[in-house]
């Protein structure tokens, strides 16, 4: 009796010395195919045939820009941080990130409800509002006057990143983390916090990436929980 009692007493401390296991590291891409994904591009409601801007090529994930459009997750995420590896691999250009996802084309018929982090050159980190909100330091400062401020068609939609000269060159890589807890949004790009906002007016919801005129390619994209996350097929 003794000695079980001993080998229980061994066996909880055990357990209780265990170090807890990492979080898993998810790959929103396979390198093959478009597998977890949906494209929207309103282009392709009316002609079938039109092209569509994400394609597979080299193993990477590639938007071609145009039509223009949104590949989105097709799994729901909450409290998570992204990796996105990307670089315009011709001429500076335009694309964005998209967290929190959800209504399709709720802005000007193409944009879905969401909270868009800006990968646009020379731009990188910036937050664009469509359809959802988030406060940052020096709201008016970085915003514009109070009283334009909007989500919609024709406000105040976008917030400055705080920071300039953390991108590279055209043509090289570029490493952008968005970090999603809770109500709280954070991004850096190339290892430098270049912006976070709180009280965010969604917490979950699906990634999505753009096709906004640019070519621009993605060979990391990846998403780690942070807490417990969810994940809603």
């Amino acid at each position: 009796m003794k000695n079980l009692s001993l080998t229980i007493l061994m066996m909880a401390t055990l357990f209780a010395c265990r170090t807890p296991e990492k979080p898993k590291t998810i790959s929103l891409f396979n390198g093959v195919d478009l597998t977890g994904w949906h494209a929207d591009v309103p282009a392709m409601d009316q002609n079938p045939d039109t092209i569509n801007p994400f394609i597979v090529r080299d193993s990477m994930l590639v938007s071609l820009g145009t039509p223009g459009g949104h590949l989105i997750t097709d799994s729901v995420y909450q409290n998570y941080r992204i990796v996105a590896e990307y670089r315009f691999a011709g001429a500076p250009g335009n694309c964005g990130l998209l967290v929190h996802a959800s209504t399709p084309r709720a802005l000007y018929n193409m944009f879905p409800k969401s909270l868009e982090v800006q990968m646009m050159h020379e731009n990188a980190g910036d937050f664009w509002c469509i359809v959802q909100d988030i406060v940052v330091p020096d709201m008016e400062v970085r915003r514009g006057p109070k009283e334009e401020w909007g989500i919609t068609e024709g406000k105040l939609r976008r917030i400055p990143n705080l920071t300039d000269g953390s991108e590279n060159p055209v043509g090289e890589w570029n490493k952008m983390v968005v970090e999603c807890v809770a109500d709280t949004i954070k991004v850096w790009v190339n290892n430098t916090l270049v912006n976070y906002g709180t009280n965010c007016t969604t917490t979950r919801g699906q990634i999505a990436v753009q096709a906004e005129g640019s070519e621009v390619e993605f060979r990391k994209l990846e998403v780690t929980p942070i807490g417990q996350i969810t994940k809603t097929e």
